[in-house]
């Protein structure tokens, strides 16, 4: 087991459960639209709108804004350096588990 050094902080803008759910499910689809988030992670539309913004000021989502006949329709689908931050961020908490187990 390679050692953890427990004073490394986990990157603080996914760490937030709200943008962690979010990315974890940007993390298995290539996109989602804004019904389709509030609905998988149970944030109210409020809520998902100011993560989303964050995780888009951080580089982390690419937003998409369109009009689907009359009505209105965002897109949220991750960049690639919000797949690099979630996969260091997953190896980050794999390894303070790993850390942290009974064996």
């Amino acid at each position: 087991m390679k050692a953890f050094e427990f004073a490394t902080d986990p990157d603080r803008v996914i760490h937030e459960p709200a943008r962690l759910k979010i990315m974890a499910v940007l993390s298995v689809a290539e996109s989602a639209d804004f019904t389709y988030l509030m609905g998988e992670t149970g944030l109210t539309r409020g809520n998902l709108s100011v993560q989303l913004t964050r995780l888009k000021e951080a580089g982390y989502l690419e937003i998409k804004k369109e009009f689907v006949g009359k009505l209105p329709r965002t897109t949220a689908s991750m960049t690639s350096a919000g797949r690099r931050a979630f996969d260091t961020y997953r190896k980050y908490l794999g390894n303070l588990l790993d850390a942290t187990s009974w064996r």
